[in-house]
């Protein structure tokens, strides 16, 4: 059942034709607009994961304090 349909898809891909549809500036501005958002969005949440959490771990060191151990929970 798998091979027919993956046949099937690659047929109608092939098979399709171009849509010759005008985009307009609007649209290829919010399409801009969403890309660079989805970046900066991935951007942001790398930053939170990673730095964030290290920083803090500076922020201690540099303070004297002792790190957080198991036993500290």
């Amino acid at each position: 059942m798998r091979p027919n349909l993956y046949l099937f898809t690659i047929a109608a891909a092939l098979a399709a034709m171009p849509a010759e549809a005008y985009v307009g500036p609007g649209l290829g501005l919010g399409a801009i607009g969403v890309l660079v958002g989805l970046v900066m969005t991935l951007f942001m949440a790398l930053f939170a994961f990673v730095w964030m959490p290290l920083k803090r771990m500076f922020t201690r060191r540099a303070a004297g304090a002792p790190d957080m151990t198991a036993d500290d929970v």
